[in-house]
Order: C-alpha cells, then structure tokens, then sequence
C-alpha cells in the first residue's frame, strides 16, 4: 500500500466511510431510482423538479465546502466566494450559449441572441473555444483559480489578515457585478445568459437529462469532499491550522505562510467555480445577480450554521438553511430574512461550532460516565 493509499485509507475510518457511502449512494442512486420506478402517487416517489431543487442546493452544498477549506482551516473569512461561483457559472453558460446555435431567436448560427439585438458583428475572442466542451469545463476551473491566485497573492503577500482581508473580497465581486451588469462586457448585461438547449448534445428539457445532471453533481460534491479531507489531514492541513490559531508563531517557525494560504484559497475558488458550472445547467440562467455580495455572506452564514472547520457542517448548513428558506419562503415569505438573521444571532451566541458541535455536545451528554473508583486505604490489598 502506498503512501496516498495510506492517506485516502485514513481519510475516514470505522463509521466514516461507511455513513459516507451509504450518503453517496442514496443520493446518488436512490433518489434518481425513485423518481423513475416509484409510482408518481406513492410517497416514496420523487418528482422531477424535486430532484431539480437538490441539485441546486447540492451546488450550494459544494460551494460552502469550498469555503470552509479556506475559513474553517486557514482562518481566512472570504467574502467573495460568490464571484467564483458565478465565474464558473458563466464559462458553463457562455458553452451552453454556443451550442443553441441557429435555434435562437434569430437564428444566428455563430453569435448568441443579445450580441445581434446589440448589433454585434463578430463574436469576441475571449468566446472562442467555448463551442467545445473540454474547453469550457478547462475555463470552469482555470478562471477562477487564476483570479484567486492573483488576487491572494497580493493580498496575503501584503500581509492583509481579519476584516480588512473580508472587506477587499466583498469589494472584488461588488466590482465584478457592476462589470458584469454592462452590456458591452459581452456577457448578456443585465439579462445574464438563458435560454439553453442542450449540454453535450443532451436535451436540457428532458427529465433524464435534469436526474443526470443531479447525479453528476452528487458525484462531484463527494469527490470534492475526498479532496479537502486530504488537503486538512495532510502535513499541509496541520499548517493551515497552526494559521488559523496562530499565524505570527508558524512565520516565526519558517513555514511559508503565503505559500499555504494561497494554495488553499486557489483550490476553494476552483471547487467554487465547478459548483457554479453545475448549478447553471440545473436553474436555467446565470446573471450578474449571483456576483451579489449577500450571496457570498450567505455562504458563510450556510458555514457558520452548520460548523465550521468540519467540512460536513457547511454542507449539512447549506442544505438545512435553503431548505428552511424554500420552507418559508412559501408560507410565509415576510419573516425569512428575519428567520435568517435570528439563526445566525443564535449560531453566533449559543451554537458556536453549528449545527455538527451540537450533535457532538448531545451525543457527549447522552454517553454514561463510569464511577470513579474510590481509593483504597493504605497498607490494604485488593481482590480480584
């Protein structure tokens, strides 16, 4: 057994990877098995845009994790995760563009509809490529990436920590919105990108496409989870760590700080770009809206409540928080954001480690305590 088998072994042990599987694979295999088999009146079944909506709070799930790598373990509270979200949405929606072709509105076969409404003659070269798909899911990860590296570079270079370091992430993505809003971007403007046919030559409105679609990202949020189970169990993971707790004392031991920071920010905003090109073909559209910055303090609320520094809390976070918001915003739209602030005021004073910290608080409650054996006098001999 070689050393990454060693790793990948001891990634989850006993339980864990059995509770992982077992996840997986109702997720995976259950959920797409009763939407197909289950008679559409039983309970067991599970309706299509049921299915649509887990997809979608599955990508939420991805991008939380991809920001508990970076909070949870560095230390590093972004606030613009949301930017690399919706930069690997729009590399999958500028390839989803491409392949309506001539069964646009104006059936051009090279330019998308809002480039001829704005008389656009040719298309711009930061759209070539995009026809292919290997190309597009490249973009997904390298643009993302390249901009968080970038952008880490110099701001963990500088030494920039705390809420300093928060404000200028949020300032990233207020300005890639305002960017993005602009129609001679080249990106739809205030519109966004919609009106998608198909993704690798699969008819997007087909129910099988939707449940391969949600499959997918099943896959990819527990290959994703693998990933950073790795990075913080790794000697790289105690690093970040010792960061987190104490970043003057690992300078003064001669790790590179920068270097460890900058790793685990580049690899979020990857895991963040392919949750948005996963989510994109699930919700039908993708607009300047998600480079909002209250999406991205969403994000870290979804963190917070369901723990973090655990890597399943953000996850189970992300989908109790926008499963009570689907919950309430249907009966009783007016109290959600209300509902939201309280949760997080309570995570906040009462629940510190979230949602996971409170099932280990009552697991530990529940476990009986052995008496202490009392001592024994001195000079005294004990029996079996």
């Amino acid at each position: 057994m070689g050393p990454i088998t060693r790793r990948l072994a001891s990634l989850e042990k006993g339980r864990g990877w059995t509770v992982f599987l077992i996840l997986t694979a109702a997720f995976a295999v259950g959920v797409p098995l009763l939407n197909a088999y289950a008679p559409p009146g039983s309970a067991l079944h599970v309706p299509t845009w049921v299915v649509q909506l887990m997809g979608k709070y599955l990508c939420y799930a991805l991008l939380a994790l991809a920001l508990d790598l970076v909070w949870g373990f560095a230390g590093v509270l972004s606030l613009g995760h949301g930017a690399f979200f919706a930069l690997g949405g729009y590399a999958m929606g500028m390839y989803l563009m491409r392949q309506i072709g001539d069964r646009g509105v104006y059936g051009n076969a090279e330019l998308p509809d809002f480039m001829v409404f704005l008389n656009w003659k040719d298309l711009p070269w930061y759209w070539w490529g995009f026809d292919q798909f290997w190309f597009a899911a490249l973009m997904v990860v390298l643009v993302p990436g390249a901009l968080a590296f970038v952008f880490g570079w110099l701001a963990f270079r500088s030494r920039i920590t705390g809420v300093y370091l928060s404000i200028i992430t949020q300032a990233m993505t207020y300005a890639l919105m305002l960017a993005f809003f602009r129609n001679e971007m080249g990106f739809g403007g205030n519109n966004g990108l919609t009106d998608f046919k198909e993704i690798l030559g699969f008819d997007m409105s087909r129910d099988a496409t939707k449940v391969g679609l949600y499959v997918a990202t099943v896959l990819m949020l527990a290959a994703a989870y693998l990933v950073c189970r790795f990075i913080v169990t790794s000697r790289l993971g105690r690093v970040l760590l010792a960061l987190r707790d104490a970043e003057s004392r690992v300078r003064f031991l001669g790790h590179s700080v920068t270097g460890a920071k900058l790793f685990a920010f580049t690899v979020s905003a990857m895991i963040a770009g392919i949750a948005g090109a996963l989510y994109v073909p699930q919700v039908g559209i993708i607009n300047p809206s998600e480079f909002s910055p209250a999406n991205s303090i969403e994000v870290a609320i979804w963190t917070a409540v369901g723990g973090r520094g655990t890597l399943f809390g953000p996850i189970l976070g992300a989908l109790t928080v926008n499963g009570a918001k689907s919950f309430f915003t249907g009966v009783a739209p007016e109290v959600w954001l209300f509902f939201l602030g309280a949760l997080f005021v309570v995570v906040t004073l009462f629940l510190p480690k979230g949602l996971v910290g409170l099932a280990a608080t009552l697991k530990g409650l529940r476990r009986p305590t052995l008496p202490t054996p009392e001592p024994q006098p001195s000079g005294e001999k004990t029996h079996a």
